[in-house]
């Protein structure tokens, strides 16, 4: 790796690290933020983890920012699924899923 990709990979890093904390400490407070405000850092939030990072760098900064976490599953739910929650919720989740689809399928007949 060419001095200039790492240190780009580094900037990367550190411009996710600082979002994903905003957004934990936004999501977290419990307080009305504008809605505005909240796009923009939302919309900045993806284009940092679609960014270039070194994947140990990345799985770092998803475990200590759990909203960022979450944010990154729902990214990529269509290509991994729920990837980054424990299995036990994954499989509740997706049973839950599967019990309400079938109760409103059924409704549907009625």
């Amino acid at each position: 790796m060419s001095a200039q990709s790492f240190a780009l990979q580094r900037s990367n890093l550190e411009n996710l690290a600082m979002l994903a904390g905003l957004f934990e400490r936004v999501e977290r407070s419990g307080t009305s933020v504008d809605a505005q405000q909240y796009l923009v850092l939302v919309d900045r939030l993806k284009d940092a983890l679609g960014a270039d990072l070194p994947t140990q760098g990345l799985n770092a900064v998803l475990a200590a920012h759990p909203a960022a976490a979450e944010l990154y599953e729902n990214q990529h739910y269509a290509h991994a699924g729920l990837c980054r929650s424990p299995l036990e919720i994954a499989v509740a989740a997706e049973s839950a899923a599967r019990e309400l689809l079938s109760r409103l399928a059924g409704a549907s007949r009625a």
